[in-house]
């Protein structure tokens, strides 16, 4: 089985007025979450899960951008299905025909170093309640119930006395991120480096609500630990809401590190 990165031209406007069209906005007009509105529209054109995991990259302030996702059908069959099954409201957003594709290496090796650069939801679910006010006030006049799933990062400033403290002791954001990515990884490989490269907080809809998570992402080097586990994990992704626009491992050339 090969594993293909292709790439979709995608039209935002164009986009958003297909997620209006279908209700999938929350709030305001047109502030909907865009992850969710390609997973229901690159499911439907091209069949479920095909186009996945994937990454929208769009530069600041432009309308037009990119789609990038890792697929194990045939680029020629994606194209052929999309000639059939595209509505032109998503013809429109995605251009299904401009299609662009590159087969992946197989020959992974122990021991080699690469880049990463991969946007992620870094959020983990309670094992337990939360009262309103824990963490100098982290939680705000609201508790979690448990099973919650919140910022890892409040998660864990939730169990120190305050904010303050914690990043006295080094749990920074980029910290708490960090590792939290790196046991993600497991025995698959050791995360050597990141950087957390971006960080905002946007709108995750999912069964018809709207809620604000961490949106981040992250710059570092990897070393393979196990071959074959990182060819099935480059497959499916990394983290939380991969169906949704997190966790593609893109691959860059590895970062040298001093001393290493």
């Amino acid at each position: 089985m090969t594993l293909h990165l292709v790439r979709l031209p995608v039209d935002l406007n164009a986009l958003a007025r297909a997620a209006d069209n279908r209700g999938w906005t929350t709030g305001r007009r047109l502030a909907f979450d865009e992850g969710a509105a390609l997973h229901h529209l690159l499911g439907e054109t091209f069949g479920p899960a095909a186009l996945q995991p994937f990454r929208l990259s769009v530069a600041p302030k432009r309308a037009r951008g990119s789609i990038y996702a890792y697929t194990s059908v045939d680029p020629g069959e994606l194209a052929e299905t999309a000639t059939v099954t595209a509505m032109p409201e998503v013809v429109a957003a995605l251009s299904p025909a401009a299609l662009e594709a590159k087969p992946m290496p197989t020959g992974w090796r122990s021991g080699q170093r690469i880049g990463i650069d991969v946007r992620l939801r870094p959020t983990v679910r309670l094992a337990a309640a939360v009262a309103p006010g824990k963490g100098d006030g982290a939680t705000g006049n609201h508790g979690f119930a448990k099973g919650a799933e919140i910022d890892a990062f409040l998660a864990e400033a939730l169990k120190h006395e305050s904010c303050d403290m914690m990043e006295a002791t080094g749990r920074t954001r980029e910290a708490v991120y960090r590792d939290w990515l790196a046991a993600r990884f497991g025995s698959v490989a050791t995360l050597e480096e990141a950087r957390l490269a971006a960080f905002a907080r946007t709108v995750a809809a999912r069964g018809g609500k709207g809620q604000e998570a961490p949106d981040i992402v992250v710059h570092g080097t990897i070393r393979i630990d196990d071959p074959a586990r990182f060819a099935e994990l480059l497959s499916k992704g990394v983290g939380r809401h991969r169906a949704y626009g997190f966790g593609m491992l893109l691959l860059r050339p590895a970062r040298n590190i001093p001393g290493s």
